[in-house]
């Protein structure tokens, strides 16, 4: 397969594109939720509409990332996809606002919802893949340091700027409700003009600037029913792909319920009132938590590329849990801050040491001509704990009588159950500088951690 140097102008590429698309699963965090308390105060409705990404996630990426693989196109495999996929993206945004703006009802604001993830899953498969199709094995973690702090440094950006604006609102109409105010100023429309070009100008600069390998020549295709039993069968996807989907679902647990969770801890309910009142803590808390993801990113590539796979992703996956397990214990603000603000240094090292793994496994089976469907895969593992997070939780926090607190020790122990099935991947024990090789005393050392209860 055509291997192309080591290109610094190509991760930048790509961490733009990463960086936009952040922008877009930021608003969509971010202000969904606050909008959606509009209509209904009910957790489980709420979480079944933002559970439409998703649906659509577990569907989308994995059947686009297969036939990319398979395409052959003097335009690339991976960039009409992205060009396309970016372009109705940032139509879609566009489409959120005006529903909302013009009170559509329910079921009309929720289709532009759907509209939204259907665009942004157009092109997830392929915007993954185009790293490990362009940096060899032994440099991804160094490329996915930098993606990933890109992607983490749009959410803050989008977070920032939407509770600037808030703050701005609340100062200038006096009423306390965040989504409120921001509603009586034109100011509601900028996060969403803003996020549309970010998306609609990434995509344009990626498929006119960023060159794509030649395709390689496939000697023996999967067909898509043996692509997807393979994943099945070869026990290490299986167990990767299943402790993502766990640690992905904790984190889904807080952030689609974060502004419930605030209310609850704060004033005691999850009500209209409450939410809304919390929105701009709920968006400085999100920055704040992007902020210590960046910290956490920073040394994550180097910690991959240098102690190995396994125990990177397992140091992030614990630093993550713990402060969740707290959680259970926050009653004030300040603790709340403390606990997102470590949980976010941990999440950022898990996030930089799982995110080359996929592309890894592909090259220790030699399938790196198939990138794209793994990767696309590898999104579906993530979109289904937003579907179950948003259905399960919901459901969740309205049997336990509205008490969202309920979502943080649930999160913790699916990491810590993710964990050992981790450390027990037979081909991730070995890669370039990995320790965790035929290393006895750090099997000793897992061994103490699973007996202890953490």
């Amino acid at each position: 397969m055509e291997r192309k140097k080591f290109s610094w102008g190509v991760v930048i590429g790509l961490a733009l594109l990463g960086f936009s698309r952040s922008t877009g699963w930021a608003l969509n965090k971010g202000l969904s939720f606050p909008l959606l308390s509009s209509y209904t105060e009910s957790a489980f409705i709420k979480g079944t509409i933002l559970a439409l990404e998703g649906f659509i996630g577990i569907l989308i990426p994995p059947l686009l990332g297969y036939y990319s693989d398979t395409l052959r196109s003097k335009h690339g495999r991976r960039r009409p996809f992205i060009m396309i996929g970016g372009l109705l993206a940032g139509i879609a945004v566009l489409m959120i606002y005006t529903s909302y703006a013009l009170g559509v009802p329910l079921a009309g604001f929720a289709l532009t919802l759907a509209v939204f993830y259907f665009s942004m899953h157009i092109y997830t498969a392929q915007f993954r893949a185009l790293m490990p199709d362009t940096i060899e094995s032994g440099e991804r973690g160094k490329a996915s340091g930098v993606i990933t702090l890109f992607e983490w440094a749009g959410n803050l950006f989008l977070f920032g700027l939407a509770g600037f604006l808030i703050a701005k609102a609340v100062a200038e109409t006096g009423e306390s409700e965040s989504i409120k105010a921001l509603a009586q100023t034109p100011y509601l429309k900028i996060p969403f003009i803003v996020t549309s070009l970010f998306l609609i100008g990434a995509a344009l600069f990626v498929y006119f600037v960023v060159r794509e390998p030649k395709a390689p020549e496939i000697m023996e295709d999967e067909s898509l029913v043996n692509y997807l039993k393979s994943i099945v069968t070869n026990r290490d996807f299986l167990k990767f792909y299943a402790a993502q989907t766990l640690w992905w679902m904790s984190f889904e647990f807080v952030a689609i319920f974060l502004y419930g969770i605030l209310a609850f801890i704060l004033h005691g309910s999850a009500s209209e009132e409450n939410v809304k009142a919390v929105t701009s803590l709920g968006l400085y808390l999100m920055a704040l938590f992007n902020v210590t993801v960046l910290l956490g990113a920073l040394p994550g590539g180097l910690i991959y590329d240098k102690i190995g796979r396994r125990l990177s992703i397992i140091v992030g996956g614990i630093v993550f849990a713990l402060p969740q397990l707290w959680g259970w214990f926050i009653k004030t603000q300040t603790q709340i801050v403390i606990a997102l603000a470590l949980a976010g240094l941990g999440w950022g090292i898990l996030m930089v040491a799982s995110y080359p793994v996929i592309g890894d496994l592909l090259t220790q089976y030699e399938k790196e001509a198939f990138t794209g469907r793994y990767y696309g895969f590898f999104e579906a593992t993530r979109s289904l704990p937003v579907l179950l997070a948003g259905t399960i939780g919901g459901a969740i926090v309205d049997l336990a009588g509205g008490n969202y607190r309920v979502l943080f020790p649930i999160g913790a122990i699916m990491v810590l159950v993710a964990m050992p099935m981790i450390w027990s991947m037979k081909n991730l024990r070995w890669a370039r500088n990995d320790p965790g090789n035929n290393s006895p005393c750090l099997d000793f050392v897992f061994c103490f951690y699973l007996c202890s209860g953490l």
